[in-house]
Formats: structure tokens, C-alpha cells, sequence
């Protein structure tokens, strides 16, 4: 779908890097602030021509550096969402989707307006000009204008950085509803690991301006080694599950998964539904015993894989309970404990703290 090869030195950054997407996916470009994510768009849209490089989108070359070819940004049928919603102040919210149709690419699917409106629930805002119109109001317009474009991709540069969590909580579900309802194509750019294990299907993890794995998010987050990039505050597994039931009277969602049935702090989904949900080491305790008469609901025995151990006073700890779990413990239980690899263990998971921002659908 995506083919990406490029190099090219900024003043503060060298870009050098290979990758490739897959068509009709989010593909999250994750990395810490200053890592290159938002240069890399910029080059895929063709606002800064590199020094060297190769893109190919659907089979068409936009970029051929050996070959002097240069597709101008206007032709690339790109669409692009910026931090800042972008729209045109002097036009309403109506005016700004129709002014998206007139670059329509008639050998691409179209997308309806009706459909869009109704998707991204904006029928009450038709009217409104941008001023009047909240940070995630905006940002649903620029999402909505850039997909009546019928582009061959969406690129998002951190869509969500600029307002606040409330507008966030509220703006995400569109976004997650992407691809069951227009079937794109999503190079999604953050440094929210949350937004990316709850949005993304595909991470590519970007570091001074260098590929350092790609992969889906769960192999990404399950991999110890990569948490001084991932981040390790939030850093944990990410478990791929379908929605069992929901127990009404007590508010708990329960998910299978091939480790067993996790219960969650989280509200009602349909039946059969497949979801991801994010398990962060910070919230994993293990125990040498099977543990009872405890208030933990979550517990899985498995056996230890991985151990993640250096001069700190934490050691984050890999285990097989059907699927990886990580867990992160003291360094002072952890030698008290006598863990090793193949060591027998229960993990154990708060219900709490697992809630609805930890499930990506």
C-alpha cells in the first residue's frame, strides 16, 4: 500500500529510515517528541522534498529521487490532519466539507457527504462557523473534509494534542471507527502510547529519525527491551481479546483471551466483539503461591520468559500465561522471591485498573 524509503538531514535531525504499510489499516508512526514523525509526514505529503527518497502509494510513485520524479503535494491525493484543525474561518462547517469535494479524485471510491456528516455526527454544526465550534468539533470537521477528498491515505499528526481530555475521550471514538466505515488508510503520528494501543492495528517505532521495530502493537509492547522508547510509565502488554459479557450489577466486562477471562472496570460492549486492552506492568503483581481470599479477580498462573533486570530498583519480569504478560516488581522482591526463568508464578490484576481507556477496539 505504503512504501517508504528516506534520507534527508534537517538542521537539528537526520532522517534515515525504510518502512512499509499496510492498506486499509491505522499504522501508528510512535515515538518521543523530537524523534522525526512529523518530518516524516511531511515528506510522504511532499511539503519537503528529501535529499534522497522513494514513496509509492497504491502502486503509484509519488517519489523517485534517482529518477528526478517529484509528485507536487496537490496531486498526491493525500489527505492530511494537523494538530491545529486548519479549517477556513470566513466559510461554515458546510462550506469547509464541500470545499474538500472540489479536489475529488474520480478514479478513487467516493465518499458520500451524507455519510461522513452522519459518521462523524455533524449535522448540528452545519451551520456554525469554526469560532464557534469546540477543539474536538474542529478537529471532527478536519477529519471529515480531508476523508471527502477520497484520499489513498490519511496522515494524522497528533490530531489530538491540542485539546484537552474530555474533548479527547470524545473525538477518539470517531477515529476508531475509521476503517469499519470508509476502509482507509491511516499513518497515525503521536507520543501518547495510549492513543496508539487503543487506535493503532500496526506501531512503528521511530528514534532520531531511524526505524526501531515495527510490528503489531501487541509484539511492539510485549518486548522489554524496547521500553526505554516505549515509555515506562505506561509500558505493559497489550492482549488481544472478544467481549464474553457484562455483569450488570456489578459493572464488570469480562473478555477472553487465550490466557483464560479477564474482568474489567469498564462499561458494556457488544457481545463478540474483538478488542485490545492495555495491561500495564505498574498494575501486575506476582505471587510464588496460588493466592486466596484477596481482592485481586484477576489471576493467571504461567511461567517466567523474560526477566528485564539492571542496576534500578525496579525489574520488569515477561510471563507465558497463554499470551505475554509483563509485570514490573522491586528489585528487593524480586531477590526475596528467587525468580528466574521458567520460575512458576501468578499473576495477579487489579479489575480496576483496567477501564475503557485501556480498551482499543
Amino acid at each position: 500500500m505504503l512504501k517508504v524509503a528516506l534520507k534527508h538531514v534537517f538542521p537539528s535531525l537526520s532522517i534515515d529510515i525504510q518502512f512499509e504499510v499496510e492498506k486499509n489499516c491505522i499504522t501508528a508512526l510512535f515515538g518521543k517528541s523530537g524523534s522525526g514523525k512529523t518530518s516524516i509526514l511531511n515528506i510522504i505529503s511532499g511539503l519537503v522534498k528529501p535529499d534522497y527518497g522513494y514513496i509509492e502509494i497504491d502502486n503509484n510513485v509519488t517519489l523517485d529521487a534517482k529518477n528526478n520524479i517529484f509528485i507536487p503535494p496537490h496531486k498526491r491525493n493525500i489527505g492530511y490532519i494537523f494538530q491545529d484543525s486548519r479549517l477556513f474561518p470566513h466559510l461554515n462547517v458546510l462550506s469547509n466539507l464541500k470545499y474538500g469535494m472540489n479536489s475529488i479524485n474520480t478514479k478513487h471510491p467516493i465518499i458520500q457527504l451524507d455519510k461522513v456528516i452522519n459518521t462523524l455526527e455533524l449535522g448540528n454544526l452545519l451551520n456554525r462557523k469554526p469560532s464557534k465550534l469546540s477543539g474536538g468539533e474542529k478537529q471532527r470537521v478536519a477529519i471529515a473534509r480531508s476523508l471527502l477528498t477520497c484520499p489513498r491515505i490519511l496522515l494524522m499528526d497528533e490530531p489530538l494534542a491540542s485539546i484537552d481530555s474530555q474533548m479527547r475521550a470524545e473525538i477518539l471514538p470517531f477515529i476508531e471507527g475509521l476503517q469499519n466505515e470508509f476502509k482507509i488508510t491511516v499513518l497515525y503520528v503521536s507520543h501518547s502510547i495510549e492513543e496508539v494501543i487503543r487506535l493503532a492495528d500496526k506501531m512503528i517505532l521511530i528514534s532520531e529519525g531511524k526505524k526501531e521495530a515495527q510490528g503489531s502493537v501487541e509484539q511492539i509492547m510485549s518486548r522489554l527491551d524496547l521500553y526505554p522508547l516505549t515509555g515506562r510509565f505506561d509500558a505493559g502488554a497489550v492482549i488481544s481479546a472478544k467481549v464474553e459479557g457484562f455483569d450488570k450489577q456489578f459493572e464488570l466486562l469480562s473478555l477472553s483471551f487465550e490466557g483464560g477471562t479477564l474482568l474489567v472496570n469498564a462499561s458494556n460492549l457488544p457481545i463478540g466483539k474483538h478488542v485490545r486492552t492495555h495491561i500495564r506492568a505498574r498494575d501486575v503483581s506476582l505471587s510464588l503461591k496460588s493466592p486466596s481470599k484477596n481482592s485481586i479477580l484477576n489471576i493467571f498462573k504461567g511461567n517466567i520468559i523474560e526477566i528485564n533486570s539492571n542496576s534500578g530498583p525496579q525489574v520488569e519480569i515477561k510471563v507465558d500465561i497463554g499470551v505475554p504478560i509483563i509485570a514490573r516488581i522491586t528489585r528487593k522482591s524480586f531477590e526475596e522471591m528467587h525468580l528466574s526463568i521458567g520460575t512458576t508464578v501468578y499473576a495477579m490484576i487489579k479489575a480496576v485498573a483496567i477501564n475503557r481507556r485501556n480498551i482499543g477496539v
